[in-house]
This record gives structure tokens, sequence and C-alpha cells, in this order.
């Protein structure tokens, strides 16, 4: 069980009693950010507007969540974690429509029961019902599905036209500067990012492939070698960026050949080109797994043996790609001047554990993974002997997906 204390500021600059949200399961970063928004909407003079009486000794009750379903007056909410919570409203109950990511309730409006839908997001303060299983609301601040996904909207249309990706190259936190190399068709391009104290910084968790369970993070934290992507205000002559975020994480890359596939547990087991030994890879839901197809695979290789391993590094390889999932659904595209591997990588056919052979050649981006777990595959390609074969050191091999990474996938977690 987690309990998240959230604070409600007053319109005298105070603060309400802190407000527990138990959740049980997982809670991602993003939905923390959601529900301190939330929160923040919610000033002391709304709060006494909205809520009815309560009377003395009664046990407060909070929650949180997603809209599952509503049947007459019982609404049924998922929280962050996969918990469940069944709302009860009342005609006494004061509900309330703000917009995502609003800090007061001064634009908020009435809405009615009838109007809430399945997705929409629901802050609920009431009391524990007699059964012990379900909330009676005294009040409730509802935020439309809609109004999210049009908010995570604008945020991929933000991310493609002022987001940027690469691999970092040199940090300074004492100046807050990250430089990062990005790849592409063209060649390669330094970028210096520069963070104030207003930039949000996020690290991807070491056992997640997901952007929704990244977590808050210090400048300090980026090292040489991660690889980041930031949104923010470019130069004129777009070598210097200005960020108003950035994702960043470690990733490995690993080319080597299949040992064995266990479909029954999710595992593939590879030899590594790079460390001549075996190396277990877990497979989940968010795995993308894909056959490079002949040609493409033999033009990469062309350009290989042209420029040679570091080659990969000044756009021999197809650009920035989407193996690593990126904020808000940010893309690359011609609108970047670097061609969009993942909408390439869409179209690749598919594969499955079962379709991979003993020996056949693969590379793969996978986390970072935890002391005591395995990494997770974030994209795993086959078809890729003529490309191994190309590389005249097997070892650099395993670096060649580098300049693909975190270069536009979907959005992920939190903004589905």
């Amino acid at each position: 069980m987690v309990e998240w204390m959230l604070q409600i500021a007053d319109h005298n600059g105070g603060f309400l009693s802190p407000i527990k949200v138990p959740f049980r399961g997982k809670v991602s970063s993003s939905a923390a950010i959601l529900l301190i928004s939330v929160a923040l909407a919610s000033s002391a003079s709304a709060i006494q507007k909205t809520e009815a009486p309560q009377a003395p000794g009664a046990a407060a009750a909070k929650a949180v969540g997603t809209i599952r379903s509503i049947s007459g007056n019982s609404v049924i909410i998922r929280g962050v974690g996969g918990g469940e919570a069944t709302i009860l409203i009342q005609d006494s109950t004061r509900m309330v429509r703000t917009a995502p990511g609003q800090k007061d309730l001064k634009g908020a409006t009435p809405i009615q029961l009838q109007e809430l839908q399945a997705g929409d997001r629901l802050l609920v303060r009431g009391q524990p019902a007699e059964d012990g299983k379900s909330i009676v609301a005294l009040s409730a601040i509802v935020i439309k599905g809609a109004d999210i996904a049009a908010k995570q909207q604008q945020e991929r249309e933000d991310w493609q036209k002022r987001g940027i990706g690469g691999l970092v190259t040199a940090t300074d936190p004492a100046s807050g500067t990250i430089t990062v190399s990005i790849s592409g068709m063209g060649g390669s391009k330094t970028v210096a990012v520069h963070a104030s104290k207003d930039t949000i910084v996020r690290r991807y968790a070491p056992d997640s492939v997901k952007f929704d369970d990244a977590k808050p993070a210090a400048l300090d934290q980026i090292k040489t070698g991660d690889q980041l992507r930031a949104r923010g205000t470019r130069s004129a002559d777009g070598g210097e960026m200005t960020a108003e975020e950035i994702v960043a994480g470690t990733f490995r890359n690993i080319a080597g050949t299949v040992i064995s596939a266990d479909a029954a547990n999710n595992s593939l087991s590879v030899q590594d080109l790079l460390t001549k030994k075996a190396v277990t890879v877990r497979i989940n839901g968010d795995s993308q797994l894909h056959s490079l197809p002949p040609m493409v695979a033999q033009r990469i290789a062309m350009r290989l043996k042209g420029g040679g391993a570091e080659g990969s590094q000044n756009g021999a390889a197809p650009s920035q790609s989407a193996s690593v999932p990126a904020p808000a659904g940010e893309r690359t595209g011609a609108g970047n001047g670097r061609a969009d591997f993942q909408q390439m990588l869409s179209r690749m056919p598919s594969v499955t554990l079962d379709e991979l052979q003993k020996g056949a050649a693969v590379m793969i981006v996978a986390t970072e993974g935890s002391a005591s777990g395995q990494p997770t595959a974030v994209t795993l390609l086959t078809g890729v002997e003529l490309i191994l074969t190309a590389a005249p050191d097997s070892g650099k091999a395993a670096m060649l997906l580098s300049p693909w990474n975190l270069g536009g996938a979907d959005a992920a977690g939190g903004n589905q």
C-alpha cells in the first residue's frame, strides 16, 4: 500500500491538512504528477464550498482514479496500480469539472452524474459507506477523458516540433549543460542542452521500458553514454537548446546470436558479441520484435562496409529510431531532417519468440536491468546477419542501434 500525501494551498498562502491518497500497486511518476496537479487545483475555498458537512468523528476517505464503469449512482474507478474503488454519488455530492493542469478551481464548472463517462479522471473526497467497501462522495473533481486526450495530443505535437534526441557525450551539471550527439542519415550534429531550475528532469527506471515509469531525477544523474530526449527552444543555428523537459536513461545495446528462446517464460538467451558471454533478456508486452527485410539489411550493410562501424555514428545507420519509448509520442520525421525509423519499424514483419531459432542473428535494445533482475527487451531486430558481418569489429556491432534509440516512439505509459 502506498499513500501519497497531497497538500492543498489556500488563497491566503497557507495549507490545508495533508490528504492521504492510498494506492495498491506501482505508482508511476506521471501519475504522481497528475495527482499533484489535481490536488493543487483544489483550493481551500473550493473544497469548503463543494463538501457537505461531515459528522464529528467520521472517517475521511479519498480516492483518485480513472472511471472504468458507471451503473446508476455507482462509479467504479481504477487507480494507477490497478486497484479499484467504488464511489457512490449522492444527490448532495458537489461535483465540478476542471481542465488538466489547472492550479485552482476558478474556471471549474458544475457537472452532473449523467455527464460522467468511462475514461474520465476523478478525485473524490467523502466517507466510507456502511458496507465498508465503497466511498460515499461528498465532493468530486472531474477531468474529462476527452480533455486529457486533447492535452496529450498537444504534447505530442510539441515534442514533435520542439524535441530532440540522441546520445550524451558530455555533462556539466555545474553549468546545467548536457552535450548530445544526434545522428542522422546526413551525419551527426552536436547540441548543447541547457537546463535551469525550472527544467523537468526524469530518468527511465532501470527495469522498465515505459516512459510512464520514468522518475524525477537530478541533472547530475545524467552521464556520458546515456540516451536523452529534450524538449524546449532551440537556437537559430540548432546548436543549442534551452530545455523545458529532459528524460534520459541507460539502455543496453546487444548484438549476437540466439542460444535459446523460452516462450513459456518469455525470455531469450543470446551470445553477446561484445562480451562473448550469454545474456538472458526478458520479453514482455511492451517489447517490439521485428524482422529486418533483407533489402533494408543490405542497404545498411553497404553503408557499414563503406564507412566502417564508426560510420553508424555518422549517418551509416538509419538515424534516430523509436527503439525506446519517448515522451508524449514524440516522433522524428521529415520536419526534423531525419528519417523516421519508427514508422519503418512499424511496417516490418513482427516475429514471436517461437520464431527465433538457435543461431539467428539479433540486435537488441534493452533496459539496463536492476541488480536483481534481467534486462527487458525494448526492441529486437532479427534478420541482421548482413549487418553484423559488415561491421569490421564485432564488438562495435553492439552499438549499431545506439543512434536509433529514443528517436520517437508512440506515447507510452501515462500518456496513454
